[in-house]
């Protein structure tokens, strides 16, 4: 039998010719030594900046997930003051706006950001993008969210240099996908759709800069509305369309057949235009006109997806689980317009609208961005504890949305679950800002 190959590698490093030589494993260092050396961690800082730099998700998804704590805790902490008769600093906005709009535009846009810079070009077969496109969309948006937060607390003037700053950020984002979506002719409909979501995005953020700066009260309407049906949900919806029947169909196999129509994307923003042309004519009465289609539209395309099939592994089933949160928000929102149409009033108040964000967006967000942090980092594919006691206690938190729009101290609820989003989310936001900066463990680039 031939010699194994190790031996001759040996012999390379330095063994006698003939004699194989025996190569010893080093002594394992201590961890708590290793970690305690000051130049281990001398040279971990310094390396600290080219590792969070290496890909666009993990300047982007940290910056989502600083968000996620911050956007809520000032929230929390509003609630609790306005609940409780605690003193607080007064925003210079109305705060329940201030909460639409950071929550939207400043904690789930860097998600999204952070994924799409990822994917487009890999979605068109082109080169990756470098630091230069991505790092100025990090710098912006979340450097001006920072800063607009800081004028939350009272300041007007750093609240409008902060969304200024967000918008550079924001423009500089659509300049770097616009241009591979330009070199691609604009064929993939995919990127298309969430290029298109991102320009009204821009135009939402606009608006509420504007009202910042004095602009009547419409124009945070339209942003608020903008950020939700213009930016978010076409944007969620897409990514949805194209990854969940590829990874469903990956893990189950020849008897899972892939439900992508064509006519889905289209459908969807002619319903959406629908109603945002409705919403923001204050016709509230008529949104089950667009809501009605649109609950069935997502009920089609989750039972498409077919849940059942894929419940198991838990990475998987977490996708199909979040996206059942859709067509119940939509046939929420439709049940709600259809009251008012008939003179009952609107009997759900904000429920479908927390069925939607709390609900289908969060959830999903936690599915989504911790399957990309699992395959970008070189870890298994696999949902971990963390991740799933953040998924059920969010699901908890939706509920608790939901029941405080009927309770008769609805404050109190409001207070409970947004320190109950706090409690979700925290052990899933320290878990991975860890991974996003710290090396692959697979010690890959990126």
């Amino acid at each position: 039998m031939d010699r194994p190959r190790s031996n001759d590698r040996a012999k390379e490093a330095g063994g006698l010719r003939g004699i194989p030589l025996r190569v010893e494993p080093a002594p394992a260092a201590n961890d708590a030594d290793a970690a305690a050396d000051p130049r281990s961690l001398g040279a971990a800082l310094a390396a600290l900046p080219a590792v969070f730099a290496s890909a666009p998700h993990r300047l982007m998804f940290f910056a989502g997930a600083s968000a996620v704590i911050v956007s809520m805790l000032w929230w929390a902490c509003w609630l609790a003051a306005a609940r409780f008769g605690h003193a607080f600093p007064a925003a210079p906005v109305p705060p329940g706006w201030a909460h639409a709009v950071f929550a939207q535009y400043g904690m789930l846009a860097p998600f999204i950001f952070g994924f799409l810079l990822t994917v487009f070009p890999r979605w068109m077969a082109q080169p990756a993008l470098t630091r230069r496109h991505y790092v100025p969309v990090f710098g912006g948006v979340f450097g001006g969210y920072l800063v607009a937060h800081a004028g939350l607390l009272g300041s007007k003037w750093l609240l409008v240099a902060g969304i200024a700053l967000m918008l550079g950020g924001w423009l500089a984002g659509l300049v770097a996908l616009g241009g591979v979506l330009a070199r691609n002719g604009a064929k993939d409909r995919h990127a298309l759709s969430c290029y298109v979501a991102l320009v009204l995005g821009a135009c939402g953020l606009a608006a509420f800069g504007a009202f910042a700066l004095g602009a009547p009260w419409q124009f945070a309407y339209v942003a608020i509305r903008f950020g939700t049906f213009g930016l978010l949900l076409p944007v969620y919806f897409t990514v949805c369309h194209r990854m969940i029947p590829f990874f469903s169909g990956n893990v189950v196999g020849p008897r899972y057949r892939a439900f992508r129509p064509a006519w889905s994307l289209p459908l969807l923003w002619a319903l959406l235009l629908v109603h945002l042309v409705l919403d923001l004519g204050h016709h509230q009465d008529l949104l089950w006109i667009a809501d009605a289609p649109l609950a069935a539209f997502f009920l089609v395309h989750w039972l498409g997806w077919q849940p059942w099939k894929c419940l198991r592994p838990g990475l998987l089933a977490v996708l199909h689980l979040a996206g059942a949160w859709l067509w119940i928000a939509f046939a929420l929102y439709a049940a709600q317009s259809l009251l008012a149409f008939t003179d009952h009033g609107f009997l759900f108040a904000r429920a479908p609208a927390h069925a939607l964000t709390v609900g289908f967006f969060g959830s999903m967000l936690v599915a989504m961005v911790t399957r990309v942090t699992q395959g970008h980092s070189g870890r298994p594919l696999e949902m971990g504890r963390i991740p799933w006691l953040t998924f059920c206690l969010l699901q908890v938190v939706a509920l608790v949305r939901l029941y405080a729009e009927f309770s008769a101290d609805m404050p109190r609820w409001l207070v409970i679950a947004a320190f109950g989003w706090l409690l979700a989310f925290l052990p899933w936001v320290v878990r991975s800002a860890w991974i996003f900066l710290t090396p692959r463990v697979d010690g890959k680039p990126g």
